[in-house]
């Protein structure tokens, strides 16, 4: 193997490099975007339950918050939960999009890399070939031994920076999707939850309504 990585010159290095960092990306992406991670079974569930029966304090919500990214967004409408249906709405979306840029970390990174290591296969392939020409140049073609080189460097380099972009895109496109399928789970989720308080303030305050003109009559 290591022979191999010599024969294609310098430039398997920063291949090499690239292949590292692309494995790296994707072991944190798959660690990052577990599900129970990311959209924990019960949360929602447990949300709701605990704001019909009004049992929610700041110290919950911010446990909620620290959990999982979608109690990030969720707790950005709790704590805004007295404002009106628009305020909340605004603070899920505000919260929303910072959410969905750590679910894309390193996503570009990587989506680079799948650009660049065939570019960098190509670049080894033309070094190459001006190996094999310096050679033919010095030596004519009568000596297989002197076009090896310029061409095992070729080769290889090619096939390594190809190696390294297949798979980097694959998993760049994987993730990419799967970070699709969660923000629109997060929307749908958000927008219930946007519906939920908006509903329970609303009746709140109808209870408060009620109260009052109860307290008047009895005045009266």
């Amino acid at each position: 193997m290591f022979e191999l990585v010599k024969s294609g010159g310098w430039l398997m290095l920063p291949i090499i490099l690239c292949s590292i960092v692309s494995i790296s990306i994707i072991a944190e992406r798959f660690w990052s975007l577990r599900r129970e991670k990311v959209l924990p079974k019960h949360l929602v569930a447990t949300v709701w339950n605990d704001i019909k029966q009004d049992n929610l304090q700041r110290a919950d919500i911010e446990a909620i918050s620290k959990e999982s990214a979608l109690g990030q967004i969720l707790s950005a409408g709790l704590l805004n939960r007295s404002e009106s249906r628009e305020r909340i709405k605004e603070c899920i979306e505000e919260r929303g999009r910072e959410v969905v840029h750590d679910l894309e970390r390193f996503l570009n990174t990587l989506g680079t890399i799948a650009s660049i290591s065939p570019l960098l296969g190509l670049l080894g392939t033309v070094i190459g070939m001006i190996s094999v020409f310096t050679a033919i140049t010095q030596h004519g073609v009568g000596d297989p031994g002197a076009l090896a080189g310029g061409i095992s460097q070729a080769m290889i380099t090619t096939a390594a920076g190809l190696t390294v972009a297949i798979f980097s895109l694959v998993f760049y496109r994987y993730f990419r999707r799967k970070v699709d399928g969660i923000v629109v789970v997060m929307e749908r989720e958000a927008i219930k939850m946007v519906d939920v308080l908006h509903n329970n303030r609303q009746h709140h305050v109808k209870s408060e309504d009620r109260s009052s003109d109860a307290e008047t009559g009895d005045d009266k």
